[in-house]
């Protein structure tokens, strides 16, 4: 994948069983520097998988000077502390990926404070209960996803020959890397091209509710009006011509946000029971991306203007406007 004699980017595909097909992240060589543009997961599929990309390009793994982060999901971020525990190298990210990644305590507590209030407010009950006591779990039971080593903050906006470009909405610290001269958008989770990528409801440094939805929407424009040729995401085939797939993606948001607002208008006014309603069987089984789809909804329904919202008891109910 070229478009120059000394500029190459090499696409590690790793199979997945999940409904994300596959987890992608890129080898990108320009003379003598190897980059690492995400690290996929920290499992042998992903380890394999990078070690045999770089063995049909006459690499290996004592090559690659520096890695490059889109995003803070495991997912991404999985083979960092094997690469950097044997060849300790610079790793890249967005500043607000950085208190994630290193699992810092004070923002993982405000986090999960977050959220039980989120979910009260919501009126989810038993489920929400449950899933915050997951989280406080999680911050013991996953310790060791914390990331060893420095960090680096990304605040400019162009990192060697790339153009570093925000796009927050799956994850407030998403960022994608654009080759200018090949016109070709490294993308993280921004865009996917089987399914679509989910606006994660999270707090800010603060703890306010970000508009994820909001945010995601302005970025499909965002990279809409980039017009670039190929699409490379973290999952599934690699993109050409994504303008068509990103009008779609955008046409859906729409689509489903006056489902939401129809369920409202026909007197479901809160958003565990619009959950419910709107996702069956998957509102128990995938809880967590169920609440944070239909809260994103809500925030942009409101965010439009055509709804407003009241607190009766301790649970917010919406109505059309």
């Amino acid at each position: 994948m070229k478009t120059n004699a000394d500029f190459e980017i090499y696409p590690i595909i790793a199979p997945s069983a999940l409904s994300l097909k596959s987890i992608n992240f890129y080898l990108v060589k320009k003379a003598d520097a190897l980059t690492l543009i995400d690290a996929g997961m920290n499992d042998d599929t992903c380890w394999n998988a990078l070690q045999h990309t770089l063995k049909e390009n006459d690499l290996n793994i004592g090559d690659i000077r520096d890695i490059w982060l889109t995003h803070h999901h495991g997912d991404h971020v999985g083979l960092v502390n094997k690469i950097t525990a044997r060849y300790p190298i610079p790793v890249y990210a967005h500043p607000k990926a950085v208190p994630r990644l290193k699992r810092d305590p004070d923002f993982l507590s405000m986090r999960i404070e977050f959220y039980k209030q989120l979910y009260l407010e919501m009126g989810c009950g038993e489920l929400g209960d449950k899933q915050v006591a997951y989280l406080f779990n999680a911050v013991d039971h996953n310790k060791d996803q914390k990331l060893n080593g420095d960090i680096i903050g990304i605040t400019e906006k162009h990192l060697f020959d790339f153009e570093v470009i925000e796009f927050p909405g799956h994850a407030p610290d998403q960022i994608a890397f654009l080759d200018p001269k090949g016109n070709r958008l490294l993308s993280g989770d921004l865009l996917i091209e089987h399914i679509s990528s989910n606006a994660l409801i999270e707090p800010d440094d603060k703890g306010n509710r970000m508009r994820t939805l909001v945010e995601h929407i302005d970025s499909l424009k965002r990279c809409l009006a980039l017009q670039v040729d190929l699409l490379l995401p973290g999952h599934g085939n690699i993109i050409e011509q994504p303008s068509l797939l990103i009008e779609k993606r955008l046409n859906g948001i729409e689509r489903k946000s006056q489902k939401i607002l129809a369920m409202i208008e026909n007197g479901i006014s809160s958003g565990n029971e619009l959950a419910k309603a709107f996702y069956r069987q998957k509102y128990v089984s995938q809880f967590p991306l169920v609440m944070s789809e239909i809260i994103g909804h809500l925030d942009y329904l409101e965010y439009q203007g055509k709804i407003t919202k009241k607190v009766i008891g301790k649970v917010v109910h919406y109505q059309a406007m």
